[in-house]
């Protein structure tokens, strides 16, 4: 159904976000805003779940509580840490629940629903981007680069390709494949955008902040990424890729001589990839290794120890083997990384695994 402000829900499909919905300004309670009630009262909910990032518990009772004003109908609170869209409640974690209102993601489209589902995105305002292609110019970067952003700075991104080009850069941007809903988009499971323009430029410019999307740009393209802070107006000297794919080769080398393997694989609706755990397995089997698949929602690393297992093989998020990797008792390892392993893949080119 299509409404005067966006793209509107229907159960079982992914819904587009409220526009103009919560604009975090610096040290300003987020607050929502009546596109996103009127959405909520076309569907005639009984209850709405209301699932918050984690940075944002402390608020989610107060947004709790003004969306139940507003709607005048029963909010319900997922306790639980959220870190993207592929994680959302799934029904037995909210009883009775017929809609949910999901903060500080964008949808990812390919992911079914079981409910309408609203997805309210913290975008930042633009703010200034002169001052912050000036930094290109001041740190001497490459003159064409990739441009790709997280959803909360993705206003910024014409801005600051017009400011670039003032200055003498090119900052490109490509589209991405089904699972991501805007050009020039991050995720921490898919670069795709970014290897579409890989071989045009010489580099990359994450906008955003934190280490989480440029660790993952750079194990999906072996270009230089540059990270550029635009709450911080910083640019930080690019990550150390070389040294990145050095872990993991040797994470990779751990697990060449293990028998067993766990093939894990998430219950969560955008995160379960349980065909392709099926085919890890029998392709273990057929090079005379032994694999197990073991199912979980939240994974967590004591869940993991005492079990009778050489190595591990992590379908749910990619990260949780990249970025959590010392947390596990045996090496972790993503499907390329585990054909690596078993000799059905060459060790390079490293292959990041990228969910579609």
């Amino acid at each position: 159904m299509e409404g005067a402000e966006g793209p509107w829900p229907s159960a079982g499909k992914a819904t587009g976000p409220i526009p103009g919905t919560v604009r975090p300004e610096a040290d300003v309670f987020p607050r929502f805003d009546e596109p996103l009630f009127e959405a909520v009262r076309r569907a005639h909910p009984t209850k709405i779940a209301l699932q918050v990032p984690a940075g944002l518990v402390r608020n989610a009772h107060d947004l709790a509580a003004e969306l139940r004003r507003a709607v005048d109908r029963p909010v319900v609170v997922v306790s639980r840490a959220c870190f993207g869209a592929c994680d959302f409640p799934a029904p037995d974690e909210v009883p009775g629940a017929d809609a949910l209102v999901v903060l500080g993601h964008s949808p990812i489209p390919n992911v079914p629903r079981w409910a309408p589902t609203y997805f309210v995105e913290m975008r930042y305002p633009p703010g200034e981007a002169e001052p912050l292609a000036e930094l290109l110019v001041q740190q001497d970067l490459p003159k064409r680069l990739g441009l790709v952003a997280s959803v909360q700075h993705l206003d910024l991104v014409e801005p600051l390709v017009r400011a670039a080009a003032d200055r003498g850069f090119e900052l490109r941007t490509g589209a991405g494949d089904r699972r991501l809903a805007y050009a020039a988009q991050a995720l921490g499971c898919n670069y795709t955008g970014a290897e579409s323009i890989a071989d045009s430029v010489a580099g990359f410019l994450f906008l955003g902040t934190g280490r989480f999307h440029p660790i993952g740009l750079a194990l999906a393209v072996d270009r230089r990424v540059w990270s550029l802070d635009p709450l911080q107006g910083t640019l930080e000297p690019p990550l150390d890729r070389a040294s990145i794919v050095a872990d993991r080769f040797r994470t990779i080398a751990r697990a060449m001589d293990a028998k067993r393997f766990g093939v894990l694989v998430s219950s969560f609706a955008g995160q379960h990839r349980g065909g392709l755990a099926s085919a890890l397995v029998e392709k273990a089997r057929r090079r005379g290794r032994e694999a197990e698949i073991l199912v979980f929602a939240r994974l967590d690393p004591a869940d993991l120890v005492g079990r009778d297992l050489d190595a591990y093989v992590n379908t749910a998020c990619p990260r949780i083997a990249i970025d959590d990797a010392a947390l596990y008792p045996r090496p972790m390892l993503t499907p390329p990384e585990f054909l690596s392993a078993i000799g059905e893949l060459p060790l390079e080119p490293y292959r990041f695994d990228t969910y579609h």
